[in-house]
């Protein structure tokens, strides 16, 4: 035998592994006639490149809650210059700059709440519309399918749905306080006159 390979299914396995399977042959062989090879320096490779991918997530994940938090935003201020002289009457009869800014707010909330619900579901449909194509591909041609693709099973963890949500629901409330501050500091005569 010139050459034994050996995988692991985990790559913080490898190390100890090494050392079992070298403990092993030094047992067994008198002579040192062997050599474990570790290809450390792919394992390396690999682990950089999988913190280079969650990193490239983060900044996409990023990116789109800074646009989409933008977006929001602008349809809040779009609100409040179409609203304004409801809300002068509303503040000319009485009403506190804490009531416009919770207004404004829940607003803000119900928009981005109902947002991140529908992006939940989506999510949620993606997993039985995955499996329903791969019977379709599977039942017209089989060995269209690789193994690995045959086995693969959408999961869903449940605290991925609430941090979504909450992500969702956070970038509204941040992005909707300064349109809710603007609409309540307006000056009530003026938002009256305001046509």
């Amino acid at each position: 035998m010139s050459e034994i390979t050996v995988e692991v299914n985990e790559i913080e396995d490898v190390d100890e592994t090494a050392q079992i399977i070298e403990t092993l042959l030094k047992k067994y062989h008198e002579e040192e006639d062997y050599a474990v090879v570790v290809p450390r320096e792919l394992l390396r490779q690999a682990e950089r490149t999988r913190t280079m991918f969650n990193v490239l997530l983060v900044v996409i994940a990023g990116i789109s809650l800074l646009v989409g938090g933008i977006g929001i935003m602008n349809i809040m201020l779009a609100t409040v210059t179409e609203r304004t002289r409801e809300i002068g009457v509303r503040r000319a009869l009485g009403a506190a700059r804490s009531d416009i800014i919770g207004q404004f707010l829940a607003e803000t909330v119900v928009l981005t709440a109902s947002g991140g619900l529908a992006g939940v579901l989506f999510g949620l449909s993606v997993g039985p519309i995955f499996a329903a194509i791969k019977q379709l591909v599977a039942s017209m041609s089989p060995e269209a399918l690789r193994p690995i693709v045959q086995s693969l099973e959408p999961r869903i963890a449940p605290w991925s749905v609430v941090l979504s949500l909450g992500i969702s629901l956070g970038v509204g409330v941040l992005f909707g306080v300064y349109p809710a501050r603007k609409a309540a500091y307006l000056d009530p005569i003026e938002a009256l006159r305001h046509e």
